[in-house]
This record gives C-alpha cells, sequence and structure tokens, in this order.
C-alpha cells in the first residue's frame, strides 16, 4: 500500500499521507515517497494549487515515526531529519500555491508540514504544535525558522518551549491557520478556496508568490528589483493578453498558463 496517495483533478493536485494506523507519522519510506510526489507536481504543468492532508479523520500527521526512530542509529537519525528537512522546503519552494488541509492533530513534523504550506485550513477539533523539546529535541524540519517569521519570535519562543499544544481556534487567532471551518470535508473546502485561486492567471500566481517569498527577507529596494522581474515575466504571456481580450469581451477570460 502507498504511503503517500497522489492525483490531480481540475488543476487541483491532491496528496495524502495514507498511513492512519499510525496518525500518519513519518517514516523514511513515507519520506521517500513525498519527496517523489513533490518533484512530480513542481514538473507537471497541469497542476495549478496543490493541496496537503492526512487519510482518516483523526490526525493531519503526528510528525516523526517514534516506534521507526527507537530503531534507528544515531547517522539514521541524521538521515531522516535531513529527508523530511529537504522535502519539506521542496514543498515551501513550489512554485504553485499551497494548501494544508488540517484534517486532525498535526503536532512535531505535521505542523512543520503546515508552516511549509502558504495557507492552513482546519476542522475545528484539530489541535496543534510543535512539541519537540518534550521529547528532548527541536524541531528540525522548519519550525524554529518559518514559525517566527509567521507569527513573531516571542509567540514561537512560547509554543516551542513549552510544547504547548493549540486547538484550532486558538492556532487560528495565533495566525497560523488561515481558517477553520465547520464543514466535515476539509478537502472539499480547500478545493473551494483553490477554485477562487483558479480563477486567476496561473503564471501570475506562481510570480506572486515567487515576489513575496524571495521579498520577505530582503530590503524593500531589493524586494521592489524582485517584484519588477516576477512582474516582466507575466508580460509577454498569452495569459494577460487573453485578460485585455475577455475584458473588452464582456467575458470570463479562459487561461492557459502561459
Amino acid at each position: 500500500m502507498s504511503k503517500v496517495l497522489y492525483s490531480v483533478e481540475d488543476h487541483i493536485a491532491l496528496v495524502t499521507i495514507n498511513r492512519p494506523e499510525v496518525l500518519n507519522c513519518f517514516d523514511y519510506d513515507t519520506l521517500h515517497q513525498l519527496a517523489e510526489t513533490v518533484d512530480r507536481i513542481e514538473l507537471d504543468p497541469e497542476v495549478r494549487v496543490v493541496i496537503f492532508t492526512g487519510a482518516g479523520d483523526k490526525a493531519f500527521s503526528a510528525g516523526a515515526d517514534l516506534k521507526e526512530r527507537k530503531t534507528l542509529s544515531q547517522q539514521e537519525v541524521r538521515r531522516n531529519v535531513k529527508a523530511i528537512r529537504d522535502v519539506f522546503n521542496h514543498i515551501a519552494e513550489l512554485p504553485q500555491p499551497t494548501i494544508a488541509a488540517v484534517n486532525g492533530y498535526a503536532f512535531g513534523g505535521g505542523f512543520e508540514l503546515i508552516l511549509a504550506c502558504d495557507f492552513a485550513i482546519s476542522v475545528p477539533d484539530a489541535k496543534v504544535g510543535l512539541t519537540e523539546t518534550s521529547w528532548a529535541i527541536i524541531p528540525g524540519a522548519g519550525g524554529t525558522q518559518r514559525l517566527p517569521r509567521l507569527i513573531g519570535e516571542m509567540k514561537a519562543k512560547e509554543l516551542i518551549f513549552t510544547a504547548k499544544k493549540l486547538t484550532a481556534q486558538e492556532a487560528y487567532e495565533w495566525g497560523i491557520l488561515t481558517r477553520v471551518v465547520s464543514n466535515e470535508n476539509v478537502v472539499e473546502a480547500c478545493k473551494s478556496f483553490a477554485g477562487e485561486m483558479l480563477k486567476n492567471g496561473p503564471v501570475a500566481l506562481k510570480q506572486a508568490k515567487y515576489a513575496i517569498h524571495n521579498g520577505m527577507n530582503v530590503d524593500i529596494q531589493t524586494g521592489l528589483a524582485i517584484e519588477s522581474k516576477a512582474y516582466e515575466l507575466t508580460i509577454p504571456t498569452e495569459d494577460r493578453l487573453e485578460a485585455l481580450a475577455a475584458f473588452s469581451e464582456k467575458r470570463t477570460p479562459v487561461f492557459i498558463g502561459k
């Protein structure tokens, strides 16, 4: 049985961590399959938005597979940490917008997967937390870097130093979740949100994401130069001309991603 499920429909890729019996924890094999899937997404021109979720209704992901960790040598632990860090970095750098469909518990690496996505939509009864210090380790897949950038240094220290677990509503109030939905099928809520983005130019979405991500941690003038370069890439596209034609003809534009 595949530990990572992948499908594409209407330009939306759905990636599901498929280990519900162990709360969708990440063992090395799962990380390897996830890395292969992310490689595939990056190169697929049909994929315009990506949704990540977990199988079942209990957990998005409870993080590292601790049963596996007990059997690993120190070198193998380092291998696993590098694997999860690398794949989450790749997810964060995907050109397409990404959404975490948080269907349950998201602890440790599960929370770090949320942080690697552009947006996170959650069910009300989910709980999230970077709980690594309670296991005498620290977040190793981007948590110490992405969380402070998202919610500020002091609040990030509070969550990491105390291994605090937040309810979905608390996580929303802290600015970690995009929204909390009462809809039982959070994936459908994410697809609806993705549909709002899919109305717009695919090249423009990628370039807007590129400009924001690469301009966040530089001075304003460098950021403006990045924005200018990203804008330049949209000018020769067929989609830009289609948008202008659709406006003049009073119809909905049909974008092709070119």
